[in-house]
């Protein structure tokens, strides 16, 4: 990787198939796909650090990070000419906003900050068996990373006391004293129609086995109503199925899911169950933070020749002044730099001259929802259960108060590198991260606000050790909150044309959606050209499982 210390030395050579501003995940998946390719390609970002908004910070530096992008400088548009090209000036937009931090033990977190590995885009986690998992057996990038399982999958149900496990399987609900024998029996007879509907559209079974068109093309809500008890589907919908708004109200639900989409969740949830070694549940996550996901591809990046530098802001955009078309980029220091190809940070906007009819550029509408995400981010002093180190957690719609219209998840990870640890902070300590999709940052903020609450506590001024808190006696057994931050993220999705934007983290648990997008992008960009084709060409790029650490 050219990782130069000295902004005045030029980059070389000066022209590429391909420049990518930025090194969050899709655009070190394009910059990897790209490179392996044949594509000659340059990466530069103007952080000094990898990840972008993927990246995985400590303290000091997450919150440096959110301040500057929910600030960005604003400058006027400027469109210059400089010999055979027009230079425009390319600005920041506000990604985040409401940013609200808290810190109850800054004597103990500062004594401890390097030991923090936090996550911009939590939280996340990786099924087993989802798209992100095969990418990385794919490109070979098990080399480069490691896991560890998060084994509790938890749904809020405070009339059954809170915090309770998911039975998402035969020996789940076996072992489950909260469920009635109704209950049980209804849960395994709708996991076996389930299995035998899988079975059968992979032609393993009897057609007859299959669910009708009918029924598929119906909402899963209704599918579910007819075989289940209300707290029973809501377990499959929200903890299993991972749907984000409320299905039962047609008023405030956005997105409908259909029974053939909500089969589709249940196998890959069932897929992901128990596929490696060391992990008994669906979920993964990568030690030291998910902005190891986008190292790992800029490492992929750089085997395969493409050059990376970092500290290195792009001011503009090359446009040849007759046509019209892109031609490059020009940084900081004048340098400029040449490509047939651009990919932007979603942070970049292109501003449009008075002569845009003259230019070749993207058309400004995005593509995707213009929804919201609210992020909460929280440091406790003890696991939200006792048995479980690391965990899911999701608060159904209308959980906590009538309004919430929609899921609430949470993840929560040990610190430490020993049996269970994560490496995402110090090992007396625990992550939890918390989101839900919003219209606006009030409501947004109201719905981290509630599930903070359901779970934690403060600490009285000074008295960390003593565990004692400002809850009442029946709320004496949350963990102690020593640090926490909120922040509404706007989710954008990436443009097509001669230039292409990349997307910003979603709402979403997974990458799936995410992956389908950066695919795309890459397919536009390179019609003719596999992405990633599974012919490794050294022993050292050879498909490997991820490493999971026991």
């Amino acid at each position: 990787m050219s990782d130069s210390t000295f902004e005045e030395k030029p980059i070389e050579p000066t022209f590429f198939d391909l420049i990518v501003i930025g090194t969050g995940l899709p655009e070190s998946v394009i910059a990897a796909a790209a490179s392996t390719a044949g594509k000659t390609v340059l990466q530069i970002d103007p952080n000094d650090f990898y990840g972008s908004h993927f990246a995985s910070h400590r303290l000091d530096d997450l919150t440096s990070f959110l301040n500057s992008h929910a600030n960005p400088p604003s400058t006027a548009s400027v469109t210059t000419s400089d010999g055979d090209y027009t230079a425009l000036e390319l600005n920041r937009c506000s990604l985040y906003s409401h940013v609200e931090a808290a810190n109850y033990a800054p004597e103990i977190l500062a004594e401890h900050s390097r030991g923090f590995h936090i996550d911009v885009s939590g939280p996340r986690v990786l099924f087993c068996a989802d798209k992100a998992i095969e990418l990385v057996l794919k490109s070979g990038l098990g080399l480069y990373l490691d896991f560890k399982a998060v084994d509790g999958n938890i749904i809020w149900d405070e009339s059954n006391g809170g915090l309770c496990n998911v039975p998402d399987s035969r020996a789940a609900i076996f072992k489950d004293k909260s469920l009635s024998l109704k209950e049980k029996n209804q849960l395994m007879r709708f996991f076996k129609l389930v299995q035998q509907h899988l079975a059968a559209s992979d032609g393993e079974d009897d057609e007859s086995s299959r669910i009708s068109e009918e029924d598929l093309e119906s909402p899963f809500v209704d599918f579910l109503n007819t075989r289940l008890l209300p707290n029973i589907k809501s377990i499959i919908l929200y903890s299993i199925a991972m749907v984000d708004y409320d299905q039962d109200n047609s008023k405030v639900c956005k997105s409908i899911l259909k029974t053939r989409d909500g089969m589709s969740r249940l196998a890959l949830y069932q897929k992901s169950v128990g596929r490696f070694p060391n992990a008994n549940g669906a979920f993964l996550y990568p030690m030291y933070g998910h902005g190891e996901l986008s190292q790992a591809f800029c490492r992929r990046a750089a085997v395969k020749g493409c050059v990376q530098v970092l500290r290195r802001p792009v001011v503009a955009l090359l446009m040849d002044k007759d046509s019209g078309q892109y031609k490059g980029v020009r940084i900081v220091s004048g340098q400029n730099l040449l490509s047939h190809q651009l990919v932007l940070d979603p942070t970049f906007t292109v501003p449009l001259p008075v002569a845009s009819s003259q230019l070749n550029l993207p058309n400004e509408s995005v593509k995707g929802d213009k929804r919201k995400v609210a992020r909460g981010i929280c440091i406790t002093t003890r696991s939200l259960k006792p048995d479980i180190s690391n965990l899911l957690l999701v608060y159904p719609p209308r959980s906590l108060f009538p309004e919430q219209d929609t899921s609430i998840r949470a993840i929560q990870l040990r610190g430490g590198t020993d049996a269970g640890g994560l490496a995402v902070c110090p090992s007396n300590m625990f992550v939890l991260y918390f989101s839900a999709l919003c219209d606006d940052a009030e409501h947004g903020k109201r719905l981290l606000h509630a599930a903070m609450n359901a779970l934690l506590t403060l600490p009285v001024s000074g008295n960390l050790e003593s565990g004692s808190t400002v809850q009442s006696e029946d709320t004496e057994l949350k963990p102690t909150l020593l640090w926490s931050m909120l922040y509404i993220q706007e989710i954008t999705m990436g443009r097509y044309e001669h230039l292409i934007s990349t997307p910003m983290p979603d709402g979403n648990l997974n990458y799936d959606d995410l992956l389908d997008e950066t695919v795309s992008l890459f397919q536009k960009l390179y019609p003719d050209e596999a992405f990633f084709p599974e012919t490794p060409s050294n022993p050292e790029e050879d498909n490997e499982e991820p490493s999971l650490e026991d």
